[in-house]
């Protein structure tokens, strides 16, 4: 008897073993385990493998909206703090998260803390309100701006002006398979008489204005360059975008419309560079047009361009993994289509939005929440945007360029 001690023993602490690798206890976000039987780190509601516990052990919130996967250059080699010339600077630094390895800081509560770094007053201490903590944006007052802004696109697809073709749903573990589910093109009809509309127009001039793959330089012309202008005139013309600039003037970000207008041009239209070559992108060109960097698509969130793509014969639609609640336009889709040779994993879009809608949004998420999660609602609906920063350049006083902005979650 005594001899089969050890073997119960072993048995025993086996079975414990094997028990604790299918529960979350003690396992909470821990890196993925490829030999437990299911997972506890924090994408694993994406890959649907979390352990039946991880909600009840390990979700923070189950209240909030579960993210659908949404992969981006800018999310996968994002650095661990943000890339400047000189640490005991605040270029390019400002409003930036506290990092304790920093030897000095710029963020919203160092003169409070004493630690700001050398010229925070020059860069940032100046800037339009930015800098206050008491001017900061609540949660609620996102959420009530964004069902402002909601309500005013009325220049909105209609529900008789888009037929879609959404076919095959996948499932998040199935994104990476670059299979072609659909056989069918994702739109049926598009009433295109939208596409004469003033702000329809001024966006599609500007979708060719760019080079999709990056490492090459973008060199524009007088006749680009001036339509850059008309769409930021156009869309300042409607409600939609008065709404979004109002909140911000209440909220100290800007002084008047002109300044409002000639900041939304740099951060959205000012040249990077995410390659070797000098200025070949820019947020709006990432988000919008979309490009294509180490073999795979990247950025591509408009409907529109998509559409267009579709048309030319140059995107096929393969999946989708993400339908949204709405049962009007705007909606979201998350999807998976091949462009021209380079497969996109995972596209948030918004559908049937207006272009001026979709770009109040993503500019509203980035003042307000630059490099963050910005919790928005839609008609009743929450839905999330992830914007990032480009760091290693900036503008003026050490203001970011938009790297990206999508729509990560709704339910």
């Amino acid at each position: 008897m005594r001899a089969c001690v050890p073997l119960i023993v072993a048995v025993l602490c086996g079975l414990a073993w094997v028990g604790r690798m299918e529960s979350c206890a003690s396992r909470c976000n821990e890196k993925f385990n490829r030999d437990a039987a299911c997972q506890c780190d924090r994408r694993c509601p994406r890959h649907g493998d979390c352990c039946e516990d991880y909600e009840h052990l390990c979700a923070e919130d189950p209240k909030e909206p579960e993210p659908f996967p949404e992969l981006e250059e800018e999310e996968e080699e994002a650095p661990t703090s943000n890339l400047y010339l000189a640490p005991t600077s605040c270029q390019g630094r400002c409003r930036e998260a506290f990092d304790k390895h920093q030897p000095c800081h710029c963020n919203a509560r160092c003169q409070e803390f004493g630690n700001c770094c050398e010229d925070f007053a020059n860069l940032c201490g100046n800037h339009e309100g930015f800098s206050h903590s008491s001017d900061a944006i609540t949660k609620e007052e996102l959420q009530s701006t964004s069902e402002k802004i909601y309500r005013a696109d009325t220049n909105k697809a209609r529900k008789e002006d888009i037929v879609l073709n959404s076919q095959n749903c996948i499932s998040p573990s199935e994104t990476r398979d670059k299979v072609d589910h659909c056989p069918e093109p994702l739109f049926t009809y598009v009433n295109e008489k939208l596409f004469s509309k003033p702000t329809y127009a001024a966006f599609i001039n500007l979708l060719n204005n760019y080079q999709r793959a990056t490492g090459h330089g973008e060199h524009f012309n007088g006749q680009q360059l001036a339509e850059q202008d008309t769409f930021l005139r156009e869309i300042m013309k409607t409600a939609v975008m008065k709404e979004l600039y109002s909140f911000l003037h209440h909220q100290n970000r800007y002084s008047s419309e002109q300044e409002f207008v000639d900041d939304l041009k740099n951060m959205w239209f000012g040249l990077y560079s995410r390659g070797n070559e000098e200025g070949d992108s820019s947020g709006f060109e990432h988000v919008f047009s979309g490009e294509v960097k180490k073999g795979k698509v990247t950025g591509f969130h408009n409907w529109i361009r998509f559409y267009l793509q579709e048309k030319e014969g140059l995107v096929d639609y393969y999946s989708y993994n993400y339908d949204g609640p709405w049962d009007s336009y705007p909606d979201v889709l998350a999807m998976q289509f091949n462009w021209d040779g380079y497969y996109k994993e995972v596209g948030a879009a918004f559908i049937g939005s207006s272009p001026e809608f979709e770009f109040a949004l993503y500019s509203l998420c980035f003042i307000a929440r630059p490099g963050k999660m910005c919790a928005l609602s839609l008609g009743g609906h929450p839905l999330a945007i992830q914007t990032y920063t480009w760091d290693k350049t900036t503008y003026g006083n050490g203001k970011k360029y938009i790297a990206t902005a999508y729509v990560v979650c709704s339910t």
